[in-house]
């Protein structure tokens, strides 16, 4: 594994780390950025490392305001977090890579695909939409963040993540997701949650001609099967996939999540 961190053009430090074979300049393993959902870490894509390491130099970072990377006060726009991306992949002297992002990773995947297809070879939205309204929802959950913290918002968010089962069941990961949301600052959660109350990619994601896999999870309350629905419809040639999950898909059904990933990558 190699860690480290990138710094942005407007000054914000973004932390990444690569699993799988080292980037020499000689490796022609191809590589396969990951995004993280809003109110996680790159530890979410733990569950997919062993499976697909062995094929691919897999790149995750921390979406500013998360984890380890920096996160300033304000506002966040979309074309900023995507902006992150492009900007991440020049660092690292990346031309182009696979791309999997799940609910606020993959609105950055949308935006991409639009602004930046260049970067891309394949792409999967997961449990994600082009458009979550209404607005004053989320300016209501920036203000109580910011008000009250990241526990007021944290067993409410973990609610819509997983199934009942699967809360039940898995203890140790639904703690762990618990404490990484807990240490998110409340400024970068409530910059990225300005993201998601301003985006609206309805009007363009029609224009990414980057081969494409939506996934949902039938469970999902927050993107429903419906949002995966309108954008593979959207997207000329997108294919899709329905889960058996709720919100993160990648870890309630990790194997079957992360077959769908090495057939489509491949």
């Amino acid at each position: 594994m190699t860690n480290d961190t990138a710094i942005m053009s407007d000054g914000v430090a973004l932390a990444w780390q690569i699993d799988g074979a080292d980037i020499d300049g000689t490796d022609n393993t191809p590589v396969l950025l990951l995004s993280n959902s809003l109110g996680t870490t790159r530890a979410m894509w733990d569950k997919q490392i062993a499976s697909l390491s062995g094929q691919f130099r897999i790149l995750r970072y921390d979406t500013r305001g998360h984890g380890q990377s920096g996160a300033p006060h304000g506002a966040y726009g979309l074309d900023r977090l995507g902006r992150d991306v492009v900007e991440l992949l020049d660092t690292l002297g990346i031309a182009q890579a696979h791309f999997c992002g799940v609910s606020l990773g993959g609105m950055t995947g949308q935006w991409l695909g639009v602004h930046a297809p260049d970067r891309l070879d394949r792409l999967i939205l997961a449990n994600t939409a082009s458009y979550m309204g209404p607005p004053s929802s989320w300016q209501t959950r920036i203000e109580t963040v910011l008000d009250q913290g990241m526990a007021a918002i944290a067993d409410a968010v973990l609610e819509r993540w997983f199934t009942p089962d699967f809360l039940a069941a898995k203890p140790a990961i639904i703690e762990r997701l618990r404490q990484d949301m807990l240490a998110c600052p409340p400024q970068g959660y409530a910059g990225c949650c300005a993201a998601i109350r301003d985006m609206d990619l309805r009007p363009t994601i029609g224009l990414i001609d980057r081969p494409t896999l939506v996934i949902s999870g039938s469970r999902d309350p927050a993107t429903p099967p419906s949002e995966g629905a309108a954008i593979s419809a959207a997207i000329a040639g997108a294919q899709s996939l329905t889960l058996d999950a709720a919100h993160l898909s990648n870890i309630e059904q990790a194997d079957e999540f992360n077959a769908a990933m090495l057939k489509f990558f491949s």
